[in-house]
């Protein structure tokens, strides 16, 4: 039979070791790379957004001498087929995108922590509603009823845009959040509330809500996403209103007066470019968000001290060297 160590040191009269407590890490969302790189382009964007239209160098809507420009000292992004400067345009249009984004997931989140969680927990005809209500929001497409709705209302504006975003894409983290809530009402911890005299809502708001909140954050983060392409959608199609400058508009001019057939690639590229930086950025914090929560992934970096070699998809798996 084999004897431990522990055993061994007992014999001889030695004190078994203390084990040091885990140290818990501080800051550990912000620790994440993938999480910081994003918090730092979202931040930028958070800025552009705040200062650029005051930081633009001329006025977005006026026209100029200089037409159909590519980038030069004086209009670093080029100049449209009106002179407008392309540069003070993206600039103007990073608030407005921002804005929705931020707005539509707000609203969306809040929706779907309420009736999310209400119907995952409360075990009676009302939270049979719920889940309903936000069943058949889910088998409704969400973009075509964005943009029926839009086109519908007298005035579209930004706010506008980021209400009727909101209030349509809120049923799939309403589902998610459900599901959560789901698995931890049976959790002792929860038993332990209830046979204590705890409030119903006092339970969801301390006992259930704090174990939530990185599939909140994550819903959130992914809602804003689909607000900012749904919004440069709007705009791109012409729903929105053509003269409220976003990066969506900037995209509706260009192929308005085919710029891709002109050549005229100055007039799309930035736009596209905005874009395509700020959806890596929301995905970063969102991949972070993932690999803080999901065991596997958070601790997929070492295995018993040892490094360890990822595979998508896969478990994490030992490097020969370490075996």
């Amino acid at each position: 039979m084999a004897i431990s160590t522990v055993d061994l040191q007992a014999a001889a009269g030695e004190a078994a070791p203390t084990p040091r407590p885990a140290k818990r890490q501080k800051f550990r969302f912000i620790a994440n790379t993938k999480t910081l790189i994003g918090l730092i382009i979202l931040g930028f964007y958070v800025l552009l957004a705040i200062f650029g239209p005051i930081l633009s160098p001329y006025d977005p809507d006026a026209r100029g001498d200089v037409l159909l420009s590519p980038p030069t000292a004086q209009h670093w992004f080029g100049t449209t087929h009106l002179g407008q400067d392309i540069f003070s345009q993206v600039l103007s249009g990073a608030r407005g995108v921002v804005y929705v984004g931020l707005l539509a997931g707000l609203v969306a989140t809040a929706l779907a922590v309420i009736i999310g969680v209400s119907s995952g927990y409360l075990a009676n005809a009302g939270g049979e509603a719920l889940s309903a209500l936000s069943n058949v929001f889910l088998v409704i497409p969400a973009l075509p009823l964005i943009i029926i709705v839009a086109s519908i209302l007298p005035s579209v504006s930004n706010t506008v845009i980021g209400l009727v975003i909101g209030f349509t894409s809120w049923a799939w983290g309403a589902r998610v959040l459900r599901a959560q809530t789901l698995s931890l009402r049976g959790r002792d911890y929860v038993d332990a509330a209830k046979a204590t005299g705890e409030s119903t809502w006092r339970i969801i708001f301390f006992e259930l809500l704090p174990n939530l909140t990185a599939v909140i954050a994550s819903g959130f983060v992914g809602t804003v996403i689909f607000a900012v392409l749904s919004e440069i959608t709007l705009a791109f199609i012409g729903v929105s209103d053509p003269t409220d400058w976003n990066w969506g508009t900037i995209l509706f001019w260009a192929q308005s007066e085919q710029a891709l057939a002109q050549g005229a690639w100055w007039w799309f590229v930035p736009a596209g470019l905005a874009i395509a930086v700020l959806g890596t950025a929301l995905s970063l914090i969102n991949f972070g968000i993932d690999e803080i929560v999901n065991p596997r992934l958070r601790n997929a970096g070492r295995i018993k001290g040892k490094s360890v070699r990822m595979r998508i998809g896969f478990t994490p798996v030992l490097g020969k060297e370490n075996r």
